[in-house]
């Protein structure tokens, strides 16, 4: 079965995937942990409105993961309900139903036991106390030093693997939402930097854009270096003289050495510091259970992190700010016609206007 994903509040976003489907032949999948989330209810609407215009029944095309305290559990509106705990927060669920669900129906339960195993595997690295042979400590370490002893703000994850495009994204809402944040657990202001500024994309492409920064830049960006041995699906095939996957390893290996030694050049223009910190994953081949390793590496990594910064890594209450305004200006403009008193609708919501 081939996944796709609606994730965006956008109806346009929403249209395009639709567009693209055979509707009777599809099952969709509603992922809310509360099944209250503004967004996610709004896409179900939509996207049961299509079910039912096409002369389907709704109820025989979608399933719920979800808690069992929401009220998608046991809701006859759905073929099937399967649970998280209350206390899994989205960012650390993949490895939950709510992962499970897509992955076993798009690429074999198999699969995903294959996924569980190497997060387990990583899981249990993260419990070894010697710091070298723990690698999500190990990783946590460097990122504190980098964030508190050498000031640097932001991180750059790099991943050269084509399958792995989205993971920056991922780790951007993983570490973001879990430790930005200015107070400790008792809820005293901190008097130091917690969490970086995370991004990136794979490479090669991102050194056809940012790298220029990361290079000549006058901010140090650490840097988060993935990279593979093997191609995860075709063979590779020969060209001027050594492979796709040689050359991507070469261009891989080439920019950890620039970052870090740099080039001295009589014109100014040319020359690079170098001194950009960097690490590096390498492994043979990417399959479900690197992924599943990968995924805890970095899980763990935060956790560590917040237990270091004596913050609670497992809130997000700066989002839920933005939700509750959302709603207190939907609730306004319910009541709204024209343009200009939406605007002033959402002016006021806002604390803009009496």
């Amino acid at each position: 079965m081939r996944a796709a994903f609606i994730s965006n509040v956008d109806p346009d976003d929403a249209d395009l995937m639709l567009g693209s489907l055979d509707l009777e032949t599809s099952l969709f999948i509603l992922v809310s942990k509360s099944g209250t989330t503004q967004e996610t209810l709004a896409n179900e609407t939509l996207v049961r409105t299509r079910l039912e215009a096409a002369g389907l029944d709704s109820s025989k095309h979608m399933v719920a993961v979800t808690s069992k305290t929401s009220p998608l559990a046991q809701n006859p509106g759905y073929l099937a309900s399967f649970y998280i705990d209350d206390f899994i927060g989205g960012r650390y669920s993949t490895s939950s139903a709510v992962g499970g669900v897509i992955m076993s129906l798009a690429y074999g339960p198999e699969c995903f036991e294959d996924f569980l195993a190497g997060a387990h595997a990583m899981d249990r690295t993260a419990l070894e106390p010697e710091l070298r042979r723990n690698a999500p400590l190990l990783d946590a370490m460097i990122g504190l030093y980098e964030r508190n002893i050498l000031g640097f703000s932001s991180t750059a994850v790099l991943p050269y693997a084509e399958a792995l495009s989205r993971f920056p994204a991922h780790l951007q809402q993983l570490d973001m939402e879990s430790n930005g944040k200015s107070v400790n657990r008792d809820g005293k202001p901190l008097t130091y930097k917690t969490g970086p500024v995370v991004f990136g994309e794979p490479g090669t492409n991102g050194q056809h854009s940012f790298y220029q920064l990361l290079h000549q830049g006058t901010d140090i960006v650490p840097l988060q270096f993935i990279g593979f041995a093997e191609n995860q699906l075709s063979p590779d095939i020969l060209s001027m003289g050594t492979s796709s996957r040689q050359k991507l390893a070469a261009n891989l290996l080439a920019q950890v050495v620039a970052f870090a030694r740099g080039k001295d050049d009589a014109n100014p223009n040319k020359r690079f510091s170098g001194g950009r910190p960097s690490t590096m994953i390498f492994g043979k081949r990417l399959g479900p259970t690197q992924l599943g390793a990968l995924f805890s590496h970095f899980e763990n990594k935060v956790m560590f992190q917040g237990f270091a910064w004596n913050i609670n890594s497992f809130d997000q209450e700066g989002v839920q700010l933005g939700k509750v305004l959302a709603n207190k200006m939907l609730s306004i403009m319910q009541g709204e016609k024209s343009e200009d008193e939406v605007l002033k609708a959402m002016a006021k919501a806002a604390g803009f206007l009496e």
